[in-house]
């Protein structure tokens, strides 16, 4: 079931030419990128890396969120290492992905609650939910 947004508080907009070795650039120009594919020398960041960038950013600000409702002060270094793998199964392609929480200073089981709430309502992770295998790590 898609629940639908009642109300719209951001649309990303973009504009892509080449595919994966191409170029997109962003509706107010704030995002003007070289795009190549993965592995290749080529200038520009790939489609793996972008989902990285904005799923980890995203769950900082979920953990944050949750943070705040549980009333515990993060620590400054928080930071969340995002690995997404683009891989084949038979004939098809598939994503798979690992954010690695750093949380220093946070006991353990405060960290896991942190990270578990982030999960279950940072919109990257409800967007992959059953389509890709995640794994959140706290290192």
């Amino acid at each position: 079931m898609i629940n639908p947004i009642e109300k719209v508080l951001y649309t990303g907009k973009t504009h892509t030419r080449g595919g994966r070795n191409g170029e997109s650039r962003s509706s107010d120009g704030r995002l003007d990128i070289k795009l190549s594919a993965p592995g290749s020398s080529a200038p520009g960041t790939n489609p793996e890396q972008l989902l990285a960038a904005g799923w980890s950013a995203c769950f900082i600000g979920a953990i944050g969120k949750a943070a705040a409702a549980l009333k515990v002060a993060l620590p400054d270094g928080l930071a969340v290492d995002a690995e997404v793998d683009l891989g084949t199964g038979g004939t098809a392609y598939f994503l798979r992905a690992r954010l690695n929480v750093s949380l220093p200073g946070v006991e353990p089981e405060v960290a896991r609650a942190l990270v578990d709430t982030a999960h279950s309502t940072c919109p990257y992770s409800k967007a992959t939910r059953g389509n890709i295998d995640v794994e959140i790590n706290l290192i």
